[in-house]
């Protein structure tokens, strides 16, 4: 695998079949679904502690997935890197990824900072598509990890990228991808766009005040109805 050249992957006729069935490979696909596992618990760890606190998980959902062969093969393709193991370690970032669903965007936030608090994590990228939103209107939180794996072999610090959503970011972001997947959409590109990022706005912001009536039950709770209203029966 580390010998294997860009031309001699090119010509060949099935490079999945060329990627599975090389060891090297393999063992490094191993290591990447370990790392993935460590942050996995975790987050489902936090998940579990910080549930006590309020009255709802912190995330609805969890899931990971390593990179297929051939999207590691297209991504090193478009970089113009020839296909080895350093190069997969060393310029893909997302090999390893997971993805949270949160219901509300505070639980995002809140997550994303016990996890980086931790002290065998390193916060390489962040990147805070929430906060600014890309032109289409996707939102997302990105991390770029790095974290600790003991191996028989010894120690490895491997990267692991996480996703953080909200269930309504989320919803937006599957439509989008089922509209788009494997579609050549060469008109009004910039029309449908638009759409999308006032879809995106919307979605975001009947999200926001279903967030807001959950503070303001939270309140009530914990202080009771606000002066001068009538508690009904």
């Amino acid at each position: 695998m580390t010998s294997l050249t860009f031309d001699e992957f090119m010509n060949s006729t099935k490079p999945e079949e060329l990627f599975e069935g090389a060891y090297p490979f393999v063992h490094l696909m191993m290591q990447y679904r370990c790392a993935m596992q460590e942050v996995q618990t975790k987050l489902e760890v936090l998940n579990t502690e910080l549930s006590l606190d309020q009255e709802h998980n912190p995330f609805e959902s969890i899931s990971g997935r390593i990179k297929k062969p051939i999207s590691i093969f297209d991504k090193l393709k478009k970089m113009n890197l020839p296909v080895s193991i350093g190069n997969i370690e060393q310029n893909l970032h997302d090999v390893a990824g997971i993805r949270v669903i949160c219901t509300f965007q505070k639980d995002i936030y809140i997550l994303a900072e016990k996890l980086c608090a931790q002290d065998d994590i390193r916060l390489l990228a962040r990147k805070d598509y929430i906060k600014n939103p890309k032109p289409n209107g996707y939102r997302s939180l990105h991390l770029i990890l790095e974290i600790p794996v003991f191996f028989a072999e010894g120690k490895k610090y491997m990267q692991v990228e996480v996703q953080f959503r909200t269930i309504a970011m989320d919803f937006w972001a599957s439509v989008e991808h089922k509209i788009y997947y494997k579609k050549a959409i060469n008109c009004n590109t910039a029309q449908i766009t638009e759409k999308l990022r006032l879809c995106a706005e919307h979605i975001n912001g009947i999200a926001m005040e279903l967030e807001d009536i959950s503070k303001e039950i939270e309140i009530q709770k914990e202080y009771g109805c606000p002066e001068g209203h009538v508690k009904e029966k």
